[in-house]
């Protein structure tokens, strides 16, 4: 579901937070009581969801209120890694040790908690992120087809997402996109979200029959799920960006 509509970003408003300006993108939402608001997970935008009724003045005022908590979580985003010999990175949940050797194959393999990579080191990162992006491919295609069953719809077309600004959508025409990084957070994190975008073939919105759906098809807790991307979801971008 494509949940962040923007206006023309000439138009859109900003708030100076950390010494940087971030844009304020704000959404109304019918089944909406009460105005929400959180950072993107890369820290590029403050997402403030309204009721219907809610005034755009009112939203931006209220972000206005939360500016130093909004500072704490900008400063909190994580910086930049640096991949190489015995750096970290995250696969599927689990952390994993590079040992990098130029003898080895090019292609990483994991072993026992570290991760074996050969090749040049100049060509180090984008090798890994490679690979990250072919087995995002494989066990993303593999959780469409499982929900898919469970929701008794055909599987539609994946593509694999780099957005900055969300982990999954479904179009109109029932394709589904789904951000590769991904395939570091723990299973059940990455299952969620292709239990929601499948949800979506069902339910176009965000209804009570929306979320009874996703529960059904979905074997884990959707709550703790998105408890762990809100909490943990930046480091996601901390590898590549």
């Amino acid at each position: 579901m494509l949940d962040w509509l923007r206006r023309d970003p000439r138009e859109e408003p900003t708030l100076e937070i950390a010494g940087r300006k971030v844009p304020v993108v704000i959404r109304r939402l019918a089944q909406s009581r009460r105005m929400t608001m959180r950072l993107a997970p890369d820290g590029s935008e403050i997402r403030i969801s309204i009721p219907r009724w809610t005034r755009t003045e009112d939203a931006l005022a209220f972000a206005r209120s939360k500016q130093s908590w909004l500072a704490i979580q900008i400063e909190a985003l994580p910086e930049p890694t640096h991949l190489g010999e015995g750096s970290s990175l995250d696969f599927r949940g689990h952390r994993f040790i590079i040992r990098h050797d130029p003898a080895l194959p090019r292609r990483p393999v994991p072993d026992d908690g570290l991760l074996l990579v050969g090749g040049p080191e100049s060509s180090l990162a984008p090798r890994l992120k490679r690979w990250l992006e072919s087995e995002a491919r494989d066990v993303l295609a593999a959780d469409l087809a499982e929900y898919c069953r469970r929701a008794e719809q055909p599987v539609p077309p994946l593509a694999l997402s780099s957005a900055r600004r969300r982990w999954g959508s479904c179009a109109a025409d029932g394709s589904i996109r789904i951000n590769w990084r991904l395939v570091m957070a723990p299973d059940h994190v990455r299952r969620s979200v292709v239990a929601h975008e499948v949800a979506h073939l069902v339910h176009f919105d965000h209804s009570p029959a929306f979320h009874a759906f996703l529960a059904g098809i979905f074997e884990g807790s959707v709550p703790s799920a998105n408890r762990w991307l809100k909490e943990n979801g930046r480091t996601l971008y901390a590898p590549f960006g």
